[in-house]
């Protein structure tokens, strides 16, 4: 076996499992809040796409990079979204089965485990796919801590130089899963500076770039400030999307890589190998969804009514804030964080992730601790249900 296997750490869901193998004092119904898994009525469009689909194209095998229609699609979408001025549809866009498969296997592509010390850069807290990816791909993660002080943001500055010069993957996530928070033009840019000077690689996972608070303030794409200061060439960058946020079709597994084309061109040829290849049906329906905006309007209005009813139920008892993007709240708990997500399903049977399951412990701190993540992806109704139980339960704490 793979010796790296030993150095993965049970997911998330796994260890939350285990806190909720407890008895309920409750009778009432289960409020699942733990999963970033949209709940949204699909959209009336996708659902026509999806009837509609045409079956023959399974009896093909699909092209490895996608077919022409879809890529046409995709690059048409990013081209209006992050205002580019072009994107070669043939050479810088690869479809994917949903950003999961694709950043894992980006590492499996990108990294050189022939040199000494390969390093993958990911903030912390993070998504686990990007630590299982450096792992199993010879590399050893060096986290970048995302506190309260930084305003929840990556502290770049605190990386050493030398750990600059060992590292061949960044991986960032703006808007970030667990915070919601956004990196700006001038951090990307200052990434893009290091990416050249220290010659590494910035994988940029955009998955949750459609969800956000304001209509005059989407969140700034990593090929967006490339085109802003002339790098067309999108040189040492690739960013990941996915329609299972922005679509709220998490079951589609449907999305893309993009960026620049030398690397587009490695990844591909490792996925021909990979046996990766998107269902032409998916690509049908895909190819629709990328060309329609106003189901994408539907589904983060949506989330604002959420964001706005649960926050005036918690704002009287904690510290709550809106994000500017993503789905998710970060909430400071009174305890300790595995404590208060195993009581409040316990006594009122609503299920939240515990931040510390969601970081690890990097120079003596831990970032998600006394932390939860609380994902807003089920109906209206239920999370305000879910927001006046968490009150219940807040009160009986103090």
């Amino acid at each position: 076996m793979n010796p790296n296997l030993n150095l993965l750490q049970p997911y998330p869901f796994e260890k939350l499992n285990l806190l909720k193998n407890v008895p309920k004092i409750t009778d009432k119904n289960a409020i699942n809040l733990a999963l970033g898994e949209p709940q949204h009525t699909i959209a009336p469009l996708l659902e026509q796409a999806i009837q509609q689909a045409s079956i023959n194209g399974f009896s093909k095998y699909p092209p490895t990079k996608g077919y022409a229609t879809i890529r046409n699609s995709i690059a048409d979408w990013l081209t209006k979204r992050f205002k580019l001025p072009s994107i070669n549809p043939n050479e810088q866009i690869l479809t994917v089965n949903g950003t999961r498969e694709a950043l894992f296997a980006f590492a499996q592509c990108l990294v050189d485990h022939t040199v000494s010390e390969p390093l993958v850069l990911i903030p912390n807290p993070f998504y686990q796919i990007y630590e299982g990816a450096a792992f199993l791909a010879g590399a050893k993660p060096w986290f970048i801590n995302c506190q309260e002080e930084n305003n929840w943001l990556p502290d770049f500055d605190s990386v050493p130089e030398e750990i600059w010069k060992n590292c061949q993957i960044l991986y960032i996530c703006s808007p970030n899963n667990p915070t919601g928070m956004v990196l700006d033009r001038n951090t990307l840019q200052d990434l893009l500076e290091k990416a050249d000077k220290y010659d590494f690689v910035i994988a940029a996972d955009e998955c949750y770039s459609e969800i956000y608070a304001s209509e005059d303030e989407p969140p700034v794409g990593l090929l967006q400030v490339c085109a802003e200061i002339g790098r067309l060439d999108f040189k040492r960058c690739i960013v990941f999307h996915s329609l299972s946020k922005r679509s709220n079709v998490p079951g589609l597994r449907s999305g893309f890589v993009a960026g620049d084309a030398d690397i587009i061109r490695q990844f591909w040829l490792y996925r021909t190998y990979h046996g990766c290849a998107m269902s032409p049906v998916v690509q049908e329906i895909s190819a629709i969804a990328w060309g329609d905006e106003k189901h994408v309007q539907v589904n983060r209005d949506l989330y604002r009514q959420k964001y706005a009813a649960v926050i005036d139920i918690l704002a009287p008892i904690m510290e709550v804030d809106c994000p500017p993007a993503s789905f998710y709240l970060w909430l400071k708990t009174p305890i300790i964080d595995t404590e208060f997500a195993q009581k409040l399903f316990i006594q009122q049977n609503v299920t939240v992730l515990p931040g510390s399951f969601l970081s690890r412990t990097f120079n003596g701190v831990n970032p998600g601790e006394n932390r939860v993540r609380i994902a807003l992806v089920a109906s209206v109704e239920e999370c305000i249900e879910a927001a006046k139980r968490l009150l219940d339960f807040m009160q009986d704490q103090s």
